[in-house]
């Protein structure tokens, strides 16, 4: 999820439009001020996943355009990354996009006195999604009371961790 600072809403303007030409997705974008420099963390992704050689070109791509705008006020790195296995799900879009996947949410208010849901994304309607708990049952969660979710990492079976 795009943080909502004016610097952040600058750089996703710049950085969305490099992505969508690309086939790719901004998930997060954080610029964070350290004692020596600054860190500026995009999180992309496409459809079948981000490799290394995606990371890189967009790394160019943006690096030089961050060069010519020249507006980030101090010296910084930026890191080009993709979600991971346990991938964020920042938008209602997210939880279409990956509907029968496991996910880990946390309501911004308890659901049922629940605060934390592991379930299978059953479906979404409306601004609702529904996780299926196990044992037949299930949460619902409006959207807009989602703090965070993100997907659980699976396993196949037999392949667990030991």
């Amino acid at each position: 999820m795009v943080a909502g600072s004016t610097l952040e809403a600058r750089l996703a303007a710049i950085v969305e439009p490099v992505l969508r030409f690309r086939q790719m997705e901004l998930v997060e974008l954080s610029f964070a001020r350290g004692p020596r420099r600054g860190i500026l963390r995009v999180v992309i992704d496409k459809e079948g996943g981000v490799g290394v050689d995606d990371c890189a070109e967009v790394s160019r791509e943006l690096s030089t355009i961050f060069d010519v705008e020249d507006f980030i006020p101090c010296s910084y790195t930026l890191e080009i990354s993709s979600p991971g296995l346990d991938r964020p799900l920042n938008r209602i879009e997210d939880f279409l996009r990956f509907a029968g996947r496991l996910a880990r949410v946390t309501p911004a208010k308890p659901v049922d006195g629940i605060g934390l849901i592991i379930g299978r994304i059953l479906r979404v309607q409306d601004d609702e999604i529904v996780l299926d708990t196990g044992g037949g049952e299930t949460a619902t969660i409006k959207y807009n009371n989602v703090k965070k979710a993100r997907l659980e990492v699976e396993f196949p079976s037999g392949g667990g961790r030991e």
